[in-house]
């Protein structure tokens, strides 16, 4: 009794026991009274091969007294075993039975039976032990294995094994190593696991995000790549963007501008602008750069007719976003990643100091007019620079603040249980320009995402994130406040200083204020502020239906983004000092800020976006079909108000209606709808199929021509599942996989088309006229509604070859394009209208475009000792030509060879060619050409000579001839290569991009000296033509790289003129991101309750090989004067650390 008591105790004792079991424990415990003790000679007998433990415990139960009670969740009762025993007692068969296993018995009462993995109330440890190897069968040095949920871990050594120390409350092991998949194993009952690691450069298994749903890599038909986490958030900038340089084939990139928070121009195949998808949902560009780049998982990128399940929006590209989400079954996790970092220009280009700036103007004066006030005496006293009023200004150092910080903190959290996973994200950016604090960009970024299974057959999800982002400028004139002071940097001269005698109480009064640096701050100039409050919920559930392989998805997103831009310009006094004045009129007010402003505006954006879908999946035999069905609504609202007003006084901040003189409204919706169907078949994982389409509706286009349909075909062959292939070549081909695609897409960006142009109506305000005194605002009719106008159609294929090979060492992807355009927008000229309707006729869908191009990555992979490595790079050429233009009329040849557009390539620069530069004044005599228009009267050595393409002997427009690229696009050609190396517990990456087959055109401040009486650059004053003595017109000349210096002459013949001289066709390779990081041995940081500890050295935009660097502008810059933010490259130290 004493011990069936006791019995009871253990039994009550027990948590997690459920109902059922504990039901069936009373009847047992009520039935331990009546049993007869006899029974524990009961000799048992039976055999079961390939039975699970839950069936033997269920066979012995049948065939005797005897009950199982399970006490441990860690007891695995589907383990298959092999058992025969003949008139055996109980004891005898269950220690054969868990022989070589952790599961301990103890038989209660001679008929109930308890089992654990352990005596009651204590925890086992034992060690686990293994080899790790790759698919080769070469052991890996250097793999990290750590128990999941616990601080404890181990590194393999130089022969691949590894032991450990394993608690039984844990579950998994985690294997990881760079370069290679990590692997995640469930120990149960081992001693022993030994693992095999898979190259991570190409898992055929691996998951990718496509339209509507993922694939395995294995699976897909079409041109898609994807990027994971790893490689986004080693690049420390302040937008998404610009992160993916040189990452993905077949992505061009151009960073032109570099301020605090700005994004880089990204483009698939140089098609346009993408549609971006985030976690299902379509986004704008906004939206996609300024995620958290810790928040992401993976991006894929649709570059081809698998973009079609997009339909209207999808031309150029999908770029699919996927946020990170925690595991089930794993315990909680808190990473941090910190770092720190100074910032400075990449380069800008360098100006002259104030005696070289007076010794130029000497010069150019000489050379324009053939006299100088400048005189010698006083470039003497320049040149000394120790007297007032001749020292030297260096504006550079007083504008740019070196080291400008950036920080950024983030803290995430994730894990799950059985039925539920989470992930919880914070991240803070903070970013001041190099222009000082004063110039600062903020962004708060949270990220949660909710997981939960109900059931067997339901499953619900939420997401909610959002972010708060802050822009903080003084407030400068015009739209762009960056722009002001990068002006100042080439306008202001080194003779001018920002302060009245040097006296920071008086700005000075330099004849050009605004670009007085002294006054572009908040305490002289005023404020300028923009903050963007963001938030977005996303909802879904999932429910498997009765019918077998079919579930019903539904998901609904509701995106809030409010905007209030706030700012307030002063007035201010700049002042004169007159040395000689008596004390107390030094300081003379010369100028007076009379044009103050007072703005403020508003913007609401409201997203409502909702999804249901179908997905069927059915397996029958080698054949595996899946079917999806999908159909999605899109409204968005957007809403804004601005007023601007003209105050009396810097210090009264308040709008009033007196004070008023603008106030804009205005209230935007757009909706889209769209059916979406798509079918994929394989047969045996070798050959693939897929058909996808999409019925879009557009509220762009009259009722006629709302809908579109658009659809795409691909087909896929994995010849390595060939049986021929695999006797042939066996494992050193892993896969090889041909693949073609062919699509129809749609584009509704139509330039220049209004929301309701289909429409007749008024437009009202287009006039105003006065009637007895009063004036009255007019209106008139819109003119013709455009009723002909609907999608862009692009026509896209693609064939394409997914590899790797020598046992998946090296891997990628070869694919060549070709997409067509038609229905570009164009107008009949040949169709005549009266003068007297007052209308041109709309614009209508007649011209035809195409783009094509290849383009292919490469990675190889390997391991040399206890190094192992990564090397990678990719390659995508993509250029557009014209096709077809309506009907067009040339009046003669040139006219022709100048403006005809059909066969043309796209993106083509016009200018001169130059031919060289005068040697001599007699060569300038007697040349035949007439070059500056006036007969070379204006010529000098060193100045340009254009070729006399048509030898009509004068240079005019009829000389142009394609010169080199556009200045504005993303390059035509795109590469980037990738390094990552690991040797035991330091590991390296490095990124490299480039680009070619665009131009740089030196344009204003980077082409005319002294233009506007400003600043001079560095080149001209170095390396330019000059009389040996300035000051005497007949001393010799001094050969230079550039022409003769004048003043402020943008007439003139040398810069008037687009060409090859001031042209240069772009070529550059950036080292993007380079980072060594070290991780903290295991066995040290576990002590403390560290699970990992890295920190890391990086560097971003560090150096650039280019064609550019002479003249000291970004390769990457658009503004052709130089006046543009450039890049900053970026020293950041930080740490990575997991609890």
């Amino acid at each position: 009794m004493k011990e069936m008591l006791s019995g009871i105790c253990f039994l009550l004792s027990k948590r997690n026991i459920n109902v059922q079991e504990m039901r069936r424990t009373v009847i047992l415990l009520f039935m331990l009274v009546g049993v007869n003790l006899a029974f524990a000679q009961t000799k048992l007998s039976g055999t079961y091969k390939n039975k699970t433990l839950k069936e033997v415990f269920s066979e012995i139960e049948k065939h005797s007294s005897y009950h199982f009670f399970i006490s441990d969740n860690y007891i695995n009762t589907d383990k298959v075993v092999n058992i025969s025993f003949k008139n055996k007692t109980i004891t005898e068969v269950l220690t054969e039975l868990f022989s070589g296993t952790n599961i301990k018995f103890e038989i209660k009462d001679n008929n109930l039976i308890v089992l654990n993995t352990e005596l009651q109330g204590r925890t086992r440890k034992r060690k686990i032990t293994g080899i790790v190897s790759n698919s080769s069968g070469e052991v890996i040095p250097g793999v990290t294995v750590i128990v999941e949920g616990k601080m404890k871990g181990s590194i393999t050594d130089i022969n691949g094994f590894y032991s450990l120390e394993f608690e039984d409350d844990s579950k998994f092991l985690i294997f990881s190593f760079i370069g290679m998949e990590k692997k995640i194993i469930e120990v149960g009952d081992q001693l022993r696991i030994d693992v095999v690691l898979v190259d991570s450069s190409f898992d055929i298994d691996e998951v990718i995000a496509v339209g509507y749903g993922k694939m395995k890599k294995k699976s897909i038909t079409g041109s898609i790549s994807d990027i994971a986490s790893g490689d986004i958030e080693m690049v420390h900038s302040s937008t998404l963007s610009s992160t993916l340089a040189g990452k993905i084939a077949g992505v061009s990139y151009r960073m032109a501008d570099g301020r605090p928070g700005s994004s880089a121009s990204i483009q698939i195949r140089n098609m346009g602008a993408p549609l971006y998808v985030i976690d299902g949902f379509q986004k704008d560009v906004g939206q996609f750069n300024n995620i958290s780049p810790n928040d992401i998982e993976s991006i894929s990128f649709l570059k081809d007719a698998s973009a079609a399940i997009y339909g209207v929006r999808a031309a150029n590209g999908v770029i699919v976003v996927t946020t990170k989400r925690g595991n089930r079954d794993s315990s909680n996790e808190i990473n941090v990643n910190a770092y720190t970092g100074w910032q400075n220009w990449s380069r800008f280009p360098e100006t002259v100091n104030a005696y070289e700036w007076m010794l130029g103007k000497a010069d150019a004066e000489m050379n324009s007019y053939g006299s100088t006030s400048i005189t010698p005496d006083e470039l003497q006293k320049w040149n000394e620079g120790n007297k007032n009023g001749y020292k030297s200004f260096d504006w550079y150092d007083f504008i740019i603040a070196k080291n400008s910080p950036q920080t950024s903190v983030n803290v995430s959290t994730s894990g799950g249980s059985g039925n539920i996973n989470y992930y919880l994200s914070l991240t803070q950016l903070n970013q001041n320009s190099v222009l000082g604090d004063e110039f600062s960009f903020g962004r708060t970024n949270i990220q949660s995402n909710l997981d939960s299974q109900i059931g067997e057959r339901i499953k619900l999800g939420i997401q909610i994130n959002g972010r708060v982002e802050t822009r903080d400028n003084p407030g400068i004139p015009g739209s762009d406040d960056y722009w002001a002071p990068v002006y100042a940097l080439l306008r202001n001269r080194p003779t001018e200083r920002p302060y009245a005698n040097d006296n920071p109480d008086y700005i000075n009064d330099i004849g050009h204020n605004s670009e007085n640096w002294a006054i572009l701050n908040k305490k002289s100039s005023g404020y300028w502020t923009e903050n963007w409050r963001v938030v977005q919920l996303n909802l879904d559930g999932e429910y498997d239906l009765p019918i077998e392989g079919l579930k019903a998805s539904a998901r609904y997103s509701y995106y809030l983004a409010d905007r209030v831009m706030d700012g307030h310009e002063y007035t201010y006094d700049a002042y004169t000092y007159f040395p000689n004045n008596p004390e107390g009129e030094q300081y003379q007010v010369t100028f007076t800020m009379q044009n103050p402003w007072r703005e403020r505006g508003t913007r609401k954006v409201i997203e409502n976006a909702s999804q249901f879908q179908l997905d069927y999946a059915k397996k029958i035999g080698m054949h595996d079909l899946k079917v999806t069905f999908v159909n999605e609504r899109i409204e968005r609202k957007d809403k804004s108000e601005w007023v601007h007003a003209i105050p009396e006084t810097n210090a009264f901040s308040l709008i009033q209606f007196s004070d008023m003189d603008t106030y804009d409204d205005s209230d935007y919706e757009e909706a889209r709808i769209g059916y979406i169907g798509r079918i994929n078949y394989n047969y045996n994982n070798k050959y693939y199929l897929e058909f996808a389409g999409r019925k879009d509706a557009s509220w762009k286009f009259s009722p006629d021509d709302r809908w579109g349909l658009f659809y795409s075909a691909s087909a896929g062959w994995r010849i390595t599942e060939e049986k021929f292939v695999k006797t042939l070549l066996g494992n050193s081909l892993v896969d090889l996989k041909l693949r073609a695609s062919y699509g129809k897409l749609g584009d509704d960006n139509i330039s220049n088309l209004g929301a309701f142009d289909y429409l007749e109506g008024y437009n009202y305000g287009t006039s105003t006229v006065i009637i007895d005194g009063t004036v009255v605002t007019g209106a008139r009719d819109k003119g013709v509604p455009v009723t002909n106008i609907s999608w862009y159609t692009s026509k896209i294929t693609d064939i394409g070859i997914d590899y790797s090979i020598l046992n998946g060492k090296i891997s990628g992807e070869i694919d060549y394009f070709y997409r067509k355009r038609d229905g570009l927008k164009g107008s009949k000229d040949d169709v005549i209208v009266p003068d007297e309707i007052g209308y041109d006729l709309p614009d209508e869908n007649i011209n035809t475009d195409a783009i094509s191009g290849y383009d292919f990555s490469i990675v190889y992979g390997g391991k040399i000792g206890e190094l192992s490595f990564s090397v990678g790079g990719s390659f995508s050429y993509a250029r557009e030509k014209y096709l077809q233009s309506y009907k067009p009329k040339f009046s003669n040849s040139y006219d022709y060879f100048t403006h005809s557009s059909e066969g043309r390539y796209t993106g083509v620069f016009w200018g001169y060619e130059a031919i060289g530069q005068f040697q001599s004044v007699d060569q300038i005599n007697s040349y035949p050409v007439n070059i500056d228009g006036e007969g070379n009267q204006t010529l000098l050595p060193g100045d340009i000579i254009y070729k006399d393409m048509n030898k009509d002997g004068l240079i005019d427009y009829r000389d142009e001839r394609p010169i080199g690229y556009s200045t504005g696009n993303n390059p035509v050609i795109n590469y980037g290569f990738n390094i990552e190396a690991n040797y035991k517990r330091i590991d390296f990456k490095a990124n490299l991009s480039g680009g070619a087959m665009y131009s740089y055109n030196q344009s204003g401040e980077m082409r005319t000296p002294y233009l506007n009486g400003g600043n001079l650059l560095k080149i001209f004053y170095e390396d330019r033509w000059h009389r040996e003595d300035p000051f005497d017109v007949n001393s010799a000349w001094i050969h230079g790289k550039y022409p003769a210096l004048r003043y402020n002459t943008d007439w003139h013949s040398n810069y008037n003129k687009n060409s090859t001289f001031w042209l240069t066709n772009v070529r550059y390779l950036r080292l993007r991101t380079l980072e060594i990081g070290y991780s903290l041995p295991t066995e040290i940081i576990s002590k403390v309750g560290v699970e990992k500890f890295r920190f890391y050295v990086n560097t971003y935009n560090l150096f650039s090989f280019d064609n550019l660097k002479e003249i000291g502008v970004d390769p990457e810059i658009q503004n052709q004067n130089g006046l543009q933010y450039p890049q900053s490259k970026f020293i950041n130290l930080g740490v990575n650390v997991s609890f």
